[in-house]
């Protein structure tokens, strides 16, 4: 959904950056649980291995928590 030109770049409208964020979030639950398994595999990982694992899914969580507060964002103001 194109609404206008501002300084020579498309202008777009919540809806469509709601929907960025929901896939963006999708792909961060889905590498999440991917991190988790990972870490639950019962073949033996280096300890490093998992602490880098254990690293990367904590910053996946930071990170889905940012987009979820982003996406309720947008929904509020889509609300009024």
């Amino acid at each position: 959904m194109t609404i206008g030109v501002l300084a020579g770049r498309l202008m777009r409208g919540r809806g469509w950056i709601n929907a960025l964020r929901q896939d963006d979030a999708r792909q961060v639950r889905a590498h999440i649980a991917e991190l988790e398994r990972n870490l639950i595999a019962t073949t033996p990982h280096g300890r490093n291995r998992r602490f880098d694992a254990g690293n990367e899914l904590r910053i996946a969580k930071s990170r889905l928590e940012r987009l979820e507060e982003c996406i309720a964002a947008i929904a509020e103001k889509c609300g009024r």
